[in-house]
């Protein structure tokens, strides 16, 4: 019987990581961070989706810039999501929560035009950058300096994306 009550016991206890970090810390970056990783599952769904519908001239080069940006977009979701964990957060749990929290908008048309889809990511990108910004200058108010760090990587990725779709846009 005691074994059966330990193993109720063990599965009820929180998820609370021990950090130096403050409640209110933890609260807000993992809200931040959380909302920020869903936006990276939406970005990383609309650019896959474009790279598979892409078409015309210059068909191999935007499917292959689409590819190698879905693969660095889908590299931050991992870290992304254990950074909230390890400040003893929690984040998301399923499709529907990331649907719930995500800013960025889904693309469904049936057909997008090629540069029609670059803009889009470009924009996208740079939405990402700012919330990434607004989540590393939470970082700064709450002195984690760890997340703030992480974001700087990220942001740096995030403008490369923003150049090369701007510049592969450009007529």
């Amino acid at each position: 019987m005691s074994e059966v009550l330990n193993a109720v016991a063990h599965r009820a206890a929180p998820l609370k990581t021990p950090t130096r970090l403050s409640e209110d810390a933890t609260r807000d970056l993992s809200a931040a961070l959380t909302a920020l990783l869903a936006d990276m599952f939406a970005l990383y769904m609309k650019t896959k989706n474009f790279h598979w519908h892409m078409s015309g001239p210059s068909f191999r080069d935007y499917h292959l810039l689409l590819d190698d940006q879905s693969e660095q977009i889908f590299a931050i979701t991992d870290p992304l999501a254990e950074r909230v964990r390890k400040i003893g957060g929690k984040t998301l749990r399923s499709t529907g929560h990331i649907k719930r929290l995500q800013r960025l908008l889904d693309n469904d048309a049936d057909y997008v035009t090629p540069d029609d889809m670059l803009a889009e990511l470009r924009e996208d990108n740079l939405t990402i950058d700012g919330y990434m910004r607004e989540a590393h200058a939470l970082c700064d108010e709450y002195g984690d300096v760890a997340t703030a760090s992480l974001l700087e990587e990220w942001i740096d990725q995030a403008e490369q994306r923003v150049w090369f779709l701007f510049e592969a846009g450009r007529r």
